[in-house]
């Protein structure tokens, strides 16, 4: 299952040099997970957030180039793991055919109390009929 989504890099994205202030990507990278969660599988935030959550338990961004103000990015989110209570995806972002970072993290579906919990069996559905339909 692939997700993307075009971004351009705005003044607040940016450090006084105009390039990219580094937590930004992470922002980025958030924004790109809520927008999948929403528009790709049908369960926004502000639903699910009234029963359940999925904290990050992990994540890793490798910067590959710098990214200025005014550059429009493609930002790529891909399921590479469907786990119990958990899925790991994969994230690139690139300007035209350069690289500008790559990354993978890891969230977990937490339920009210904020305990690992299963994923609901329609939304566990949904994301495996996706990642078939990305094959």
């Amino acid at each position: 299952m692939k997700y993307e989504q075009d971004v351009k890099v705005l003044f607040r994205h940016c450090d006084p040099a105009g390039i990219i202030f580094y937590p930004r990507y992470f922002e980025m990278v958030n924004d790109l997970v809520e927008a999948f969660f929403a528009e790709a599988l049908g369960w926004p935030f502000e639903e699910m957030l009234k029963t359940a959550g999925v904290p990050t338990a992990e994540i890793r961004l490798r910067f590959t180039a710098p990214s200025r103000h005014g550059d429009r990015l493609r930002l790529r989110l891909e399921v590479t793991r469907l786990g119990r209570a958990s899925i790991a995806m994969a994230f690139t972002a690139y300007s035209g055919v350069e690289q500008r970072f790559e990354g993978e993290s890891t969230l977990v579906h937490v339920d009210n109390t904020g305990c690992p919990a299963p994923w609901p069996p329609a939304l566990r559905d949904r994301i495996m009929a996706e990642k078939d339909e990305a094959r």
